[in-house]
């Protein structure tokens, strides 16, 4: 199975941001011909205050971000995990962060609400609120790509091994990540991280994510980029260069079975963690 990663600098122009990546979609279809694209955190939209997000923010099913990644589905015959949309949430003042992925004929295959929130401050002293505007989800969620299952995480989630132990537990062969990885974090930690991730799981870690700076109120604030593929041995087996563009790998479930059969932690494992 091939994936292909999408790598982009969304800002606060819905239509001029959809526009850009349906193009660098169609760009990974016509030149690598993958089973699954991938899109980063808030590809349809980033920047802004807490109200302009709001407002910005659609019902699902629905509103454009949706509607296009569901066609582009249809029409190409490719899954698509649309990275993450800003799902309206009714009779709140906080929207849910929202991965949604579409089968090869556009319909809804999954749709996974980011549990943690990314409330830091920065080595630099920048505050990040994320719950003043997000909503955090609950429930984990997988889903089946041509007899692979794979698991859904977002972002910060990165940092909870918690979570990742459950979609191992849940059987799964991949696990994705859309991000819109800060780049003083992302220097030291998103590449550790991910390969972490993909180790202790044994399954192939796919970590696709923003680049570059967008401007917050008067703040201009830069992704880190570096979208990558991890394999089950913690290989780095794909990442996109620096700036807008995408990077496509190959997923073998043979190497899930190798190293699973080479360390077998299931097996081993004595501490029960709920």
């Amino acid at each position: 199975m091939k994936i292909s990663l999408i790598q982009t600098n969304p800002q606060k122009d819905r239509d001029e941001n959809l526009r850009v990546i349906g193009d660098m979609m169609l760009d990974a279809v016509r030149t690598d011909r993958p089973d699954l694209i991938i899109l980063p955190e808030y590809f349809e939209y980033y920047g802004g205050s807490i109200e302009e997000k709001l407002a910005a923010a659609e019902a699902a099913p629905g509103g454009a971000a949706y509607s296009m990644a569901s066609a582009f589905a249809r029409e190409h015959g490719v899954y698509v995990h649309a990275g993450t949309i800003m799902e309206k949430v009714e009779g709140e003042d906080r929207i849910y962060n929202t991965s949604f992925v579409f089968d090869r004929e556009g319909k809804q295959a999954a749709a996974y609400r980011k549990i943690h929130m990314f409330d830091i401050v920065a080595p630099d002293g920048t505050a990040y609120k994320e719950s003043a505007s997000v909503k955090p989800g609950e429930d984990i969620v997988t889903y089946e790509i041509d007899g692979l299952k794979v698991g859904c995480a977002i972002c910060y989630d990165i940092r909870f091994f918690e979570l990742f132990l459950q979609l191992e537990k849940a059987g799964c062969d991949i696990i994705i990540l859309p991000a819109a990885f800060t780049l003083q974090t992302g220097k030291d930690h998103w590449e550790v991280l991910a390969r972490a991730r993909a180790i202790e799981t044994q399954t192939y870690f796919v970590a696709c994510g923003q680049t570059g700076a967008t401007v917050f109120g008067n703040e201009k604030r830069h992704c880190w980029g570096h979208s990558l593929v991890c394999d089950p041995w913690g290989h780095v087996v794909a990442k996109a260069s620096d700036g807008v563009g995408f990077v496509t790998a190959r997923i073998d479930p043979a190497q899930v079975k190798r190293a699973r059969t080479l360390i077998p932690m299931t097996q081993h494992r004595r501490l029960a963690c709920a």
